[in-house]
This record gives C-alpha cells, structure tokens and sequence, in this order.
C-alpha cells in the first residue's frame, strides 16, 4: 500500500513538473511573439523611410506602394546633402548643441551641488518651487519667451537658439538625487581639511556622480538635435537654421511637386547621428538615471 501511495505521489509530482515546464515555455515563447511584433511596429516606420528614400519619384506615386526598390537609387542621398546644404545644418547644429550642452552642465552642477550640500534659508522652498514649475508645459512659455528674446532683439542669432534653455529642472533634479547618495561624511571631512567647496565639488562629488552627467549630457544633444518648434519660430534666414528646420521647404520645386525620396534620404541622415548614439550610449544613460535613486 506504501509503494503505491509513492509511486502515485511520485507520477503526481511528475505531472506537476511537467505542466509547469509547458506553462514556464508558453509563457516564455508569448512573451517573446509580444516583443517581436512590438519591435517590428517600431521598426517598420524606419524601414519605410529607408525603403522610401532609394526610390525613384515615379516608383513612389505608384497607387500600390512596393515593399523594396525595384530601381535602387543611392543617388538620392548625395542630391539630398546637396540640395539642403546639410553641412551647413549640421555645423550650425553641432555648434548650437554643444554649446547648449556645456553651459547646461556647468548651471546644473553648481545648482544641484548647493541644493544637495550647501545650508541656505529657504533651499527646501525654493527646490519645491522649482519642482513645481516641471508641471507647467513648456509650451505655456512660448509665447512669453518670444516676446522677451524680441525685446533683446535675438531673432535669428545662435544666441536665441542656446539660452532659454540652458535651465533644465528635471536634470538639477536628477544631479542632487544622485549627489544626496555621496556621504555627507566626506564633505564634512572636506571642510576640516580645508578643501574649498568648488575642490570638493571638482575632485569628489562630480568623479563619484560621472554616469549621471554622462546621461545629462547625452540627454541634453539629443534634445538640441531634435529642437523644432523654437528654432521654426525665432530663426527664418538660412545662416542660422538647424538640421530639424533646413530641411522644410528644401526639396519643393517650382511647380509645387515635392520629391520624396530625397527628402526621405534627407531624413535618414539627419536621423543617422540619434540612432547611433542610442545604439552605443544607451547603457550609458540607463545606468547614469537608475543611480539618480529618490533619496531625499
């Protein structure tokens, strides 16, 4: 009768293991189907610019879109660098974006730093303060900030295009969070040896806190390279335009006709710049946001 019993409890145990198994791969191969069709949507728009932009004009008004160039025309990508003067955009970009992007770290250091470390009256009321404005839209602004970049008569200066925006408060918020992780213990020490806050800050605090920066400052050119909206109302001569707003207008011909392939081509290098460094920088930033933690 103990035999039985065992051997039944064993063919239980058996059954269970092996429906767990099955429900462990179903699981494992639904999850996988879900990621793929999810990461085919993504990618089926970048394919179709692709596609698109080795096209010829007339294999593109086709009535029955085509899936693959039947003609392949690499042509496009030199016509379109030429035609939309994209070495001009790109530098003005460039320039525009690392400027931007130095300032907006030296502001954001020192205020993260004297949020984080420095005793004041009213710091916690003036952080709140500040972490409130990140509720406003950023749109609700543009039309006071036209206004006052007109006043100083910035239009269409490169100088338009860096300062409204050097203030980040999302990326002070994300600094202090990472510099409250530092001990208060070194700072302290600091102080008693003599070390000057900016030395501190300089040789201890900006070390430690390297991948978050590294974050910000990924996150702050990628911001300045897809800036569309401010360039396309405080910029309208062809000195100062950015890659996001060179390109409007460019490929329309006399008679109205609009050569999309080229534009697509266009598209596809201004997008080539992103797409690399999300490839090669994007443990970079996953890393630099998950140290920020929520401490304080």
């Amino acid at each position: 009768m103990r035999t039985n019993t065992a051997e039944n409890n064993k063919l239980d145990l058996n059954r269970v293991t092996k429906q767990q198994k099955i429900l462990k791969i179903v699981g494992v191969t639904l999850t996988y189907l879900f990621l793929t069709i999810m990461a085919l949507t993504v990618l089926f728009p970048f394919y179709w610019m692709l596609n698109s932009s080795l096209k010829t004009l007339e294999e593109y008004k086709l009535s029955v879109p085509t899936f693959y160039p039947h003609a392949w025309k690499f042509s496009n990508y030199v016509t379109a660098f030429q035609k939309a003067n994209l070495g001009t955009l790109f530098m003005n970009t460039l320039f525009v974006g690392l400027v931007s992007t130095v300032l907006s770290l030296v502001i954001t250091v020192l205020s993260a730093f004297a949020f984080a470390r420095l005793e004041f009256k009213g710091k916690n009321i003036l952080f709140a303060f500040l972490l409130g404005t990140m509720m406003i839209p950023g749109e609700l602004f543009t039309i006071t900030n036209y206004i006052t970049v007109s006043k100083f008569q910035w239009l269409n200066s490169f100088i338009v295009l860096i300062v409204p925006f050097l203030v980040s408060v999302f990326y002070i918020y994300l600094l202090r969070q990472n510099f409250l992780q530092i001990p208060n213990e070194l700072y302290l020490a600091a102080k008693v040896d003599g070390t000057s806050d900016l030395k501190y800050l300089w040789k201890v605090m900006i070390p430690l806190s390297l991948p978050t920066l590294i974050s910000i400052t990924i996150l702050k050119m990628m911001g300045s390279w897809n800036s569309y909206i401010w360039p396309r109302l405080v910029v309208d001569d062809d000195i100062h335009q950015l890659v996001t707003t060179g390109l409007r207008g460019a490929f329309t011909a006399a008679d109205s006709t609009v050569d999309y392939p080229v534009q697509m081509a266009a598209v596809a290098i201004v997008s080539l710049p992103l797409f690399l460094v999300y490839v090669f920088l994007r443990k970079y930033i996953m890393k630099g946001v998950s140290r920020s933690g929520i401490k304080g």
